[in-house]
């Protein structure tokens, strides 16, 4: 069994000051509204419903924790994947579109357990301007970055392949990216990403 399927629900917070203190890495995806983010977290850790669907984009407002257990120590916490609020719904009003911003972009500037971070992307949409700046935030502080573009079995092979090439170079100022094509569906991608995720919750020693 993968580390990530035994993922469970560890806490909520509407702000950082509600998180708990940061201690083992952190993991954290991030994307537009309606990206497909929650489906990725699910088929990742095989389970239906650890990360809430909503069905009106744009709802989820908390951060959400999944503790990932250590194999070793039963009462201990190897990682953890976080589950930031979706971005860029247009039915969010404005006030409540900044203050998610703020959380967000505080988090991946202040929060010293990040360890690296999944972008979702609709592969069908590729990089809008809103993925750009996050990008730059994501590059500012050098975190490695998997960018998953989702509901890649829309997509024939060829046009896929190009998607995914045009994603790196429009990503490419964050510098230690790997792209992948992604379907929760049809559970494409699902192996590299789940090792490249791993590989940042427990890099193998030297």
């Amino acid at each position: 069994m993968s580390l990530l399927h035994r993922a469970r629900f560890v806490a909520s917070a509407a702000r950082l000051d509600q998180l708990p203190p940061p201690t083992t890495a952190e993991i954290c995806f991030v994307g537009r509204s309606n990206a497909g983010k929650s489906s990725a977290i699910n088929a990742l850790c095989n389970q239906k419903r650890l990360a809430f669907s909503s069905k009106t984009p744009g709802r989820t407002r908390l951060i959400n924790l999944f503790g990932l257990p250590d194999p070793l120590q039963p009462d201990a916490w190897l990682g953890f994947l976080v589950d930031l609020p979706g971005y860029g719904y247009a039915a969010v009003d404005q006030a409540a579109r900044e203050a998610w911003a703020e959380v967000l972009g505080r988090y991946l500037h202040e929060r010293p357990s990040l360890a690296a971070v999944v972008l979702i992307l609709d592969i069908r949409r590729g990089v809008t301007d809103l993925d750009r700046r996050l990008a730059h935030w994501i590059a500012l502080r050098g975190l490695p970055t998997l960018a998953l573009l989702t509901k890649a079995d829309k997509l024939p092979h060829g046009q896929r392949l190009r998607a995914v090439a045009q994603a790196r170079r429009d990503l490419a100022d964050i510098g230690t990216l790997t792209a992948v094509p992604f379907s929760a569906t049809q559970r494409l991608g699902l192996e590299e990403a789940t090792a490249c995720i791993l590989h940042w919750i427990a890099p193998p020693s030297a």
